[in-house]
């Protein structure tokens, strides 16, 4: 099994699964590589260090003197905080993108809006107009609206958000 680091153009780090790497470029070739937060499919490998289980770890407590002073260096370096690097933001990484943890909470957070709304798609301005006027029911719902159907919601004193929703978020995890 191959583990590889990957991004997308809009600078989003995810990791894909492969059975080899010519698994990951046939599906690529296919555009079946997308990535979680934004659907883009144009993916490129990054670099990443290979995970080697050499043998057991040391038991906790049976530290040599050498290796203590360079646990208690390790340490500070861990409990310094979130990395600022990019735009100093603790939600960055290096180059603006947002960090994986900002990545996973929005995917989440899609996840959620998608479990608890009713689709409605391409109805959603004519939906959201009878549950205005009291025609139907109130309910959470999500669809699509072009900008100007959009606008006229607004402007009739109906609250929308508009909010692209990843693909990830409406597929389940494998």
């Amino acid at each position: 099994m191959k583990v590889l680091d990957l991004q997308c153009r809009g600078g989003h780090v995810f990791e894909g699964w492969f059975a080899s790497e010519d698994d990951f470029q046939h599906q690529k070739q296919r555009g079946l590589v997308q990535c979680p937060l934004c659907a883009d499919a144009h993916i490129e490998k990054r670099l990443s260090a290979p995970r080697l289980n050499l043998g057991a770890r040391e038991p906790a407590g049976a530290s040599s003197s050498s290796s203590s002073s360079s646990s208690s260096s390790s340490a500070s370096a861990v409990s310094s905080g979130p990395s600022t690097e990019g735009n100093g933001h603790p939600m960055e990484v290096a180059g603006g993108a947002p960090s994986p943890a900002l990545q996973a909470a929005w995917l989440a957070l899609a996840r959620k809006i998608m479990a608890s709304t009713e689709d409605v798609g391409e109805r959603f301005a004519q939906e959201a107009r009878r549950m205005h006027h009291g025609e139907q029911p109130e309910r959470p719902i999500r669809g699509q609206a072009t900008p100007h159907e959009t606008l006229e919601l607004l402007e009739e004193g109906i609250a929308v958000l508009p909010l692209p929703l990843p693909a990830a978020a409406k597929e389940p995890l494998q």
